[in-house]
This record gives structure tokens, C-alpha cells and sequence, in this order.
């Protein structure tokens, strides 16, 4: 065997395959874990996308048996001289970017992809009173596009909740509402609002549409709070009938189960964007792309309402939906420590990540310097993650890497990967910035009669309207003040105390 290649043994020894030690490198590195990977040939040329539930196994199996392939996997095989990979938390996921990538890169050996789209949207015409359609590619029509959707039973469960509790017009028809009109059949079914005969509004109509876009995009939550307030309404009114079919869609929704596919896999991802990510992969020596990477900062006002924020990008870009903040919990009122707070913070973020399951970054970015850093690896080594994790400084922006605290790696200013952190950074330090003000706003229109057992906000508000500040309501007698509506003696001595203190 020459000095060149390197040897990878199949369960057959007669499938024994020569491989360029930089691609048995790759392959040895790679995660058992679910993702895309992308194969380039000499010249860079994207020439094979793939998915795979675990990424290593996968892609070596090309190699391993690509003696006894087809011409065209051998020829395949013979022309890869770089392997990329993207981690993703699902196989939906993975689905979804394989496809995305595809159709962005149009790779000579993918056949199946290159002329269509694999799964299917769903498509809210732009009409005023729009229908449900369901198509395979997105068009800039003005119409409303949601998906893809990687599963067909998922889609199919989906427009049968839609249809019996959300039901919209089917008739192709333009329409114009017209009250000596009979509704159609559909209407009679229950299949319709009847919009054709004018029994609906076109604002009561859209209210509708609008509840099936937050069923569509998986915004349960958002819906089932928007259909409780109807069900009180409706009871408050005696429309039981109403009431019982937003208390059935509520129990519908809940037992529906769908996917979970990230806001930001409905974006394409660009060329240069791309680009980036791939220079930050292999400058900072990262397993796989960088598709999503988590920042941290902390805000505090000289010790106080000390708060940790952590905010995520996506394919480059920002995904608010992601954001977290974390009130400190380990620090005395007034006390000042942000490396125990990045601590704190990281701690509590991968520990909620770890409990619910949910999607890991490929990279992680502190605001600081390397003792930062250190302070954030105690809290990953108190969780057992091993997660990419670095630090970037302000004013000379060096990026520490862990176990080298002497050795930053600096780039100029220009340099698109330091320009691509830096958004990061800044991102996660005007949302610290952002979660502070807000609180401290809330603290200033807080009354600290609200403090006292048996003031509320609303018996606040009264007392301030009534006598002007709670200055001038210090000042008052226990009579004075005991002559106020719903105050009392025992309650006014209660309040004067309190005030006088």
C-alpha cells in the first residue's frame, strides 16, 4: 500500500478499499449521530448531499464497500476529496436541510431532488377569503406557505384537526358574499363557515385562517390561549354550544402530537452565509458546521437584578423564539461576581436543554476572556457535556479557546468568520442590555405599596389616584387613611407602618 492512502475492511475481505488518509481521518471523527453531509470534489464542487440517522456509519459505508458498487458510486467515491457535516437534532431535520441543500447546489450526483421538491406545504391563497391548498413548491404569489412537512401522516392528522374544527371554504370560485344566497352544501356539513352566503364576517373569516397558520407553524400554546379566551367569552354570553367546541379543539390540539422542525430551517441558506460557517468549522477545528451556535452575556446594575442571557443563531441568523434569560439566584443582593453568574447561567441553560430534550449547539460563544471561559467549562464538566466552547474579548476581539489561555487567535476585523462571532456577540450583549432595562422599567412603575399583604396592584392604584404619591400617604392619619374605600383601620395602621419604616 502506498504512503498516500489508507485501508478501511469491510465484513468481506475481498472489499477491501483504498482511502486518502485525509478522508480516513474524516471518517474517524465523524458522530454517531443524525445529520447531512456534504461531499466536495477538488475543486469544491458540492458533488453529493446526504442524510443519515448516524452520520459515521453512513458515510463510511461508501468506502467501505464501493468495489462491488455501482460505476456511479465508484466514480463517486474516486472524486471526494472533502467531507462536511452537518449535525441536526432529528431525522426531520436532517430531511429538511438534505433537501434545502440540494436544491441550492443542484450536486451531479443527486438524482432525486435536483428537479423538484420532495415534501410538500401548504399553501393559504392570498384571496379574501382564503383556502388550503396543498403544493410542492413555493412561489412568490403573496400567498402563505408553511412547511415543508417531512411526514405525511403528520400532514394529514394536521388538515383533518383543520377541517373539523377549523373548516374553510373548498369552492375554487371567486367569491361574493350574498345573503339571499342558500349555502352550499359544505356549510350544512359543517364544512364551511358559509362565507358564500354571507354568515360570516371577513374579519370573523381571517380570525380563522389565523388560527390554522398557529396550527400549521406549531404554536399550540399560542392557539389553545387564544381559543380559552373565546370559551370564557362565550360562556359569559350563554353560548354554551360555542363554549363546548373551543373546550373540544383545546382537548384536540393537546392530543396531537407533531413535529418539532426549527423557524429558522424555513429560511434558505445563502452562499455567503455558508461560507462562513464553513470557515469557522475549520478554524476553530469544530466536528461538524456550526448550524447553531448559543452566546451568553450578563447585565447587572452595579450588583443588582443580575441576569444571565443566552441567545441562539441559526444558519447564521438570529432566532429570537430561542432566547433565554435567567434571574441569578446564587448572589447576595448587591453583590458583584459575573464569572460565578456565566457559570450559573451556562449551568442552568444545558441543564433545561438536557431535560426537555431539546436541540443542542454545534458551537458555544462567551462574552469575555479566558476566565470566562473557565468559570463556563465547570459548568459543562458539572453536567458531563462536551460542548465547542469559546470566549471572545471585547476592544482587542481574541478568540480563547479552552486550554489555551496564552495562545488567542487573532483575526483581522475584515475576516467575515470574526464578523459572523461578533454578530453573535453583539446579539447576545444588546439582549442582556434589553432584559435589564426591561426589568428595572418594571421595578420603577412598581408601588412598593404593592409590598404590603393585602395590597394589590388595583387597591394601589386607587390609593395613588386618590391622595397623589405614597409620600403623601405617609403623611396621613390612620383616620385619613382608614376613610378610603376598602381600607379600613386595621389595614390603614398596616399600610402607615409599613410607609413609615
Amino acid at each position: 500500500m502506498g504512503s498516500n492512502v489508507s485501508r478501511i475492511r469491510g465484513h468481506n475481505a475481498q472489499a477491501e478499499v483504498e482511502v486518502k488518509p485525509h478522508i480516513a481521518a474524516i471518517l474517524k471523527n465523524l458522530p454517531e449521530r443524525p445529520g447531512v453531509y456534504i461531499m466536495r470534489d477538488a475543486g469544491g464542487t458540492v458533488i453529493y448531499v446526504g442524510k443519515a440517522i448516524k452520520l459515521k456509519r453512513r458515510v463510511s459505508s461508501y468506502f467501505r464497500h464501493s468495489r462491488f458498487a455501482s460505476p456511479r458510486l465508484r466514480k463517486l467515491v474516486s472524486l471526494v476529496e472533502d467531507i462536511s457535516t452537518i449535525r441536526t437534532e432529528t431525522e426531520a431535520e436532517a430531511l429538511i436541510v438534505e433537501a434545502k441543500l440540494i436544491r441550492r447546489y443542484s450536486p451531479f450526483f443527486n438524482v432525486d431532488l435536483k428537479m423538484n421538491d420532495r415534501y410538500p406545504y401548504i399553501r393559504v391563497t392570498n384571496e379574501d377569503f382564503p383556502r388550503l391548498e396543498i403544493t410542492r413548491r413555493r412561489q412568490d404569489d403573496g400567498a402563505v406557505y408553511l412547511g415543508p412537512f417531512v411526514s405525511a401522516g403528520n400532514l394529514r392528522m394536521l388538515l383533518r384537526l383543520a377541517e373539523r374544527y377549523f373548516p374553510l371554504r373548498v369552492c375554487r370560485s371567486e367569491l361574493r358574499p350574498d345573503p339571499a344566497r342558500r349555502p352550499c352544501i359544505e356549510y350544512n356539513l359543517g364544512h364551511s363557515m358559509g362565507a358564500c352566503a354571507g354568515l360570516c364576517t371577513q374579519a370573523e373569516y381571517r380570525e380563522r385562517v389565523g388560527d390554522i397558520i398557529l396550527l400549521l407553524e406549531g404554536k399550540s400554546a399560542e392557539l389553545v390561549e387564544r381559543l380559552r379566551k373565546r370559551m370564557d367569552a362565550a360562556a359569559k354570553r350563554l353560548d354554551f354550544e360555542t363554549a363546548a367546541l373551543c373546550r373540544d379543539t383545546i382537548r384536540a390540539i393537546w392530543r396531537l402530537s407533531r413535529q418539532r422542525v426549527s423557524s429558522a430551517l424555513q429560511e434558505d441558506l445563502d452562499n455567503e452565509t455558508w461560507q462562513v460557517l464553513n470557515q469557522i468549522q475549520k478554524l476553530l477545528g469544530l466536528k461538524t458546521l456550526p448550524w447553531r451556535m448559543d452566546a451568553f452575556d450578563i447585565s447587572h446594575m452595579s450588583g443588582h437584578e443580575t441576569y444571565g442571557c443566552c441567545v441562539v443563531f441559526e444558519q447564521g441568523r438570529p432566532s429570537p423564539s430561542l432566547y433565554r434569560r435567567f434571574k441569578i439566584r446564587g448572589l447576595e443582593e448587591g453583590e458583584i461576581d459575573d464569572f460565578a453568574s456565566i457559570q450559573e447561567t451556562v449551568f442552568r441553560r444545558y441543564r433545561r436543554v438536557l431535560d426537555h430534550s431539546e436541540p443542542m449547539p454545534q458551537l458555544t460563544l462567551i462574552d469575555g476572556g479566558p476566565v470566562q471561559l473557565e468559570f463556563a467549562l465547570k459548568a459543562l464538566a458539572e453536567l458531563k457535556l462536551d460542548l465547542p466552547l469559546i470566549a471572545l474579548a471585547e476592544r482587542e476581539e481574541l478568540i480563547f479557546l479552552p486550554g489555551r489561555p496564552n495562545a488567542p487567535i487573532r483575526l483581522e476585523r475584515s475576516d467575515p468568520a470574526l464578523q459572523m462571532l461578533q454578530r453573535l456577540r453583539d446579539e447576545v450583549h444588546r439582549y442582556a442590555i434589553t432584559t435589564h432595562r426591561r426589568t428595572r422599567n418594571a421595578r420603577m412603575r412598581h408601588s412598593s405599596l404593592e409590598d404590603i399583604p393585602g395590597i394589590g396592584r388595583a387597591r394601589a392604584a386607587q390609593l395613588l389616584v386618590r391622595f397623589g404619591s405614597t409620600q403623601r400617604i405617609a403623611a396621613l392619619s390612620p383616620e385619613e387613611l382608614a376613610s378610603a374605600p376598602g381600607v379600613g383601620p386595621v389595614l390603614a395602621k398596616k399600610i402607615l407602618e409599613h410607609l413609615n419604616s
